[in-house]
């Protein structure tokens, strides 16, 4: 039997292609959630604008699972991993044995411990039915709080500003997404939500929340200063869903250690999505990338190699976010303070509120690292073919990699 831990997007798209590949024996995928395998983008994109309905978010159809005779097991937890006896104990109860087993865990939200943390209308975002209780909220206006301006925070601040919502963000950085695209790109979005209308609060975290009656009510900042709240919206972060995993004695380090082709350290366990920090053929490292795309993808590329295909997963990390009028699509893999030098390609400041249309490279040493589009489309395929040479060691001439009267796909003549 083939086993999957996790009904997420990298575990309904790996039974997919489990099928497709020939594989025709028992398949069994387990999910802790009582909702079918979704997609989570659209959870604080589409879906908590308003403008796409939740069944969009769906991975397959209600009776594709049983039609490709795909034992999908919800509402269930896996509470214990024997690997030596290739045994998987679920409720703590029922047991299944397993061939190969393939981990799609995913992640869970860091929370805010901080007093008060435990009033009603302090929320996460990380499940549909999280996001049905939020959309509701948002829905009633009033004043919302997010806590953290990562891209969650950020997709949360415009979908609360679209519905009416006054929006304070708060973020312990300098500025939002400091730390995923460094100051210079960083200050775009600040620029971008500002003339939205949201406030930032920065460089300030959260000393507790204070409520009435159960209810939230404000937000009191470590410099006691107090924002009225009905609505927060805690974004700081999350975390590879590891436990299952480490209990079994499978090689953990932020996140499940595989090889490039998606194996652990017990040759019959795999994993992908969130849950595992792979060696990238293309990067030359472990990375842990917590993007639908890798889910997506990284599913399918498990699967092949439990069915014993030649793997290297060596995709350019992707991902994409829409915000307001604007829309960006980003590939590549920076690490904080990872490169020397952003380029340009077109002027990135709103004019007039408009929002800009622009391309933007992170380098090092004249390598492309990672390439940014905003509002530019059809220019994904010479982005990430910017990036590969980039990492394969081939610098690009970054005066002609500013112009935009040169073609992307020119520069690596």
């Amino acid at each position: 039997m083939y086993l999957i831990i996790g009904a997420s997007l990298a575990g309904a798209k790996a039974a997919q292609t489990l099928r497709d590949e020939g594989y025709t024996g028992r398949l069994v995928l387990v999910g802790e959630e009582t909702e079918r395998p979704y997609e989570r983008p659209p959870l604080s994109k589409g879906y908590l604008a308003g403008k796409e309905p939740s069944e969009k978010a769906f991975v397959h159809d209600a009776a594709w699972y049983a039609e490709h005779d795909v034992e999908l097991l919800l509402g269930r937890r896996a509470t214990n991993l024997d690997a030596a006896a290739h045994v998987v104990t679920l409720d703590g109860v029922e047991e299944l044995r397993y061939d190969k087993l393939l981990l799609t865990t995913g992640s869970r939200v860091r929370t805010l411990g901080v007093p008060g943390s435990d009033l009603h209308g302090i929320r996460y975002l990380r499940t549909m039915d999280e996001a049905e209780a939020l959309l509701g909220s948002l829905r009633a206006g009033g004043n919302v709080v997010v806590v953290g301006a990562g891209w969650i925070g950020l997709e949360v601040a415009a979908a609360a500003r679209e519905h009416g919502c006054t929006v304070t963000v708060v973020e312990i950085a300098p500025l939002p997404l400091h730390a995923v695209l460094g100051p210079e790109v960083a200050e775009v979005f600040r620029a971008l939500h500002e003339a939205h209308g949201v406030q930032f609060r920065f460089e300030s975290g959260v000393r507790e929340f204070g409520g009435a009656g159960g209810q939230v009510s404000n937000v009191v900042l470590g410099d006691n200063t107090e924002i009225p709240a009905d609505v927060v919206v805690v974004g700081v972060g999350i975390r590879p869903a590891t436990e299952l995993a480490a209990a079994a004695g499978l090689a953990v380090d932020d996140g499940v250690l595989t090889d490039g082709a998606l194996r652990t350290t017990d040759p019959d366990i795999y994993a992908a999505g969130d849950v595992a920090r792979f060696l990238s053929p293309l990067v030359g490292d472990r990375i842990r990338v917590e993007h639908w795309s890798n889910a997506l993808n990284g599913g399918p590329a498990a699967a092949r190699s439990m069915l014993g295909q030649e793997v290297s997963y060596d995709r350019v990390p992707y991902f994409f976010t829409d915000q307001y009028d604007l829309g960006m699509e980003y590939a590549g893999w920076v690490p904080p303070g990872g490169y020397d030098r952003v380029v340009f390609r077109g002027d990135p400041a709103l004019v007039d509120g408009k929002t800009p249309e622009f391309v933007v490279f992170w380098t090092r040493g004249g390598r492309v690292l990672a390439g940014m589009n905003v509002n530019v489309w059809d220019v994904q395929e010479q982005i990430q073919a910017l990036v590969r040479a980039g990492f394969a060691g081939d610098p690009v001439d970054l005066d002609r990699l500013a112009d935009p009267s040169v073609l992307l796909g020119s520069l690596l003549d």
